[in-house]
């Protein structure tokens, strides 16, 4: 008899509870950096966590490489419900946001890391999250994903100072910024797909590219011909973490606390991995021969200086919106006050 009961208290309470209560629901990420960078490692860990701490109710899956859409086709595989994750650089959202390409501004050049981390989870941060989400169907999740600094390497030309810069074809992620960027210092800007950028090296495509150490090192440029390394800390680059709006509207109000939740109680985490992985690069690239220059911080400081009396007329350029670029110019630690 208690048997009985038991059963039908089940059967009840089945049929009472909410369909999605009893669902489950797939989550395809789709990163186009290799297993073995940070940022890859970064979100298979949150997945990993996310369908634990979900019981399995978000079943995920995690698609590294570009195997299934490289980082510049994301946004509108999200927009079309194609993925239902990505964690796309800000570089390549330009052509959707151009607010996304606030880092290239001459206020960011050189910049420390507490100062950009500052400014992007602050306003300006948000700022860009917000239109994200209105202009491309999108819910960002969180805190964003750093990168690391942005340098400049090259294959056959050693890169002393900034003027050595002048005449290299320089491969960039793509963004109008850095095209203004290389051509300030009068070299010849590309932008190449990261996924192509090792046959493209070697091919001779160009002499030099603008990325990290952790990139160069997880995709082992130094067999492609990089010899060189310059650190001019051009700009810090971050990853936003984002799933589609159709997806996140799919999920039962706990799912998409969880969602959030999940992400931001590991972000400081996750950053911490992705600076200690370019440390760690970096010694790997000079282990397989690949020679660094750093110009000091008052060459870096010169620099931002002299680009400085430039920021109106590139963020015209960039099309950053004027309450970004009001944002930007008053934010104290930015501006040096």
């Amino acid at each position: 008899m208690g048997r009985i009961l038991a059963a039908v208290i089940m059967v009840l309470t089945a049929i009472s509870s909410p369909a999605w209560a009893q669902a489950t629901y797939k989550l395809r990420a789709s990163v186009d950096t290799s297993p073995s960078h940070a940022r890859t490692i970064s979100v298979a860990d949150y997945l990993k966590t996310l369908q634990e701490r979900s019981g399995g109710r978000i079943q995920t899956e995690l698609f590294s490489s570009g195997q299934l859409f490289r980082d510049r086709d994301v946004a509108k595989a999200l927009r079309q419900g194609a993925i239902e994750m990505a964690v796309p650089g800000s570089w390549v959202l330009t052509g959707f946001v151009p607010d996304a390409d606030v880092f290239q501004l001459p206020a960011f050049f050189g910049q420390p890391a507490p100062v950009v981390y500052g400014a992007v989870d602050g306003g300006v941060g948000k700022a860009i999250s917000d239109e994200l989400e209105a202009k491309l169907g999108v819910k960002p999740i969180g805190a964003w994903l750093p990168l690391g600094y942005q340098n400049t390497y090259s294959t056959g030309k050693p890169i002393h100072s900034f003027a050595d810069l002048a005449g290299m074809k320089i491969r960039n992620s793509g963004g109008a910024g850095q095209a203004i960027r290389a051509k300030f210092f009068n070299a010849q800007p590309n932008m190449t797909a990261w996924p192509d950028v090792p046959l493209a090296l070697s091919q001779g495509t160009f002499d030099g590219l603008s990325s990290t150490d952790e990139s160069l090192a997880s995709a082992k440029l130094w067999d492609s011909g990089v010899k060189y390394g310059f650190e001019d800390h051009e700009f810090i680059g971050f990853y936003i973490p984002m799933v589609s709006d159709g997806f996140y509207k799919k999920l039962p109000p706990d799912l998409q606390k969880l969602l959030v939740d999940v992400w931001n109680e590991n972000i400081a985490t996750y950053r911490s991995n992705m600076e200690a992985a370019q440390t760690r690069a970096r010694k790997t690239l000079e282990a397989n021969g690949i020679v660094f220059v750093a110009p000091p911080d008052t060459a870096l400081a010169d620099i931002r200086k002299r680009m400085l009396p430039m920021q109106d007329a590139v963020a015209k350029e960039l099309r950053i919106t004027p309450a970004l670029q009001q944002l930007v110019s008053t934010d104290k630690a930015l501006n040096g006050s």
